[in-house]
């Protein structure tokens, strides 16, 4: 038997996930004997279905902190609430100083975002959005501010489950 067909020789977990490494930052602690160098990392990971998750992991190495960051990520992993090929409403999510709104969009229109939005949006397989960024840039409140918008999306359905009403109740008025 080939030492490649043992299944006990496969030690990482086929898993059908994206992951996107959105920043590496290196940071620095002063300690008595100089400065003491890590590397922070930010990962997105999503299966392309709508199910998205992010994550943070600091280590000495690079790899390590991408792999700490991967995951968590997959622990905070949760399903989005979609219509179809785009979300069911328009939304804000907002972390810290960081605004991200979100705009469904019809099909075709592709992923309009910049930077970390965007990685967050296309791992999640959200395909047409529109998205306007305020406030900080920076990568890592975008990212939380476009998964806490995620988060807080709800269907026609859900809502109405939600309240104890039918769908057409809802939409009807």
């Amino acid at each position: 038997m080939a030492r490649n067909d043992d299944k006990r020789f496969d030690r990482e977990p086929k898993d059908d996930l994206i992951k996107k490494t959105v920043a590496v930052n290196r940071v620095t602690k002063v300690v008595k004997g100089g400065r003491n160098m890590r590397f922070s990392a930010l990962v997105v990971v999503g299966d392309g279905k709508g199910r998205v998750g992010a994550g943070m992991g600091k280590a000495a190495e690079v790899p390590e902190a991408i792999e700490k960051a991967q995951k968590a990520a997959k622990k905070a992993m949760f399903t989005i609430a979609t219509r179809g090929s785009t979300i069911p409403h328009a939304i804000t999510g907002i972390f810290g100083k960081g605004r991200v709104t979100m705009l469904p969009a019809p099909a075709g229109t592709g992923v309009i975002a910049g930077g970390a939005v965007r990685l967050v949006l296309e791992v999640s397989g959200i395909s047409d959005i529109r998205t306007k960024s305020i406030g900080s840039n920076n990568p890592i409140n975008s990212v939380k501010a476009t998964i806490k918008g995620l988060q807080e999306l709800r269907t026609a359905e859900q809502v109405a489950e939600i309240r104890g009403k039918t769908v057409k109740e809802i939409i009807n008025g």
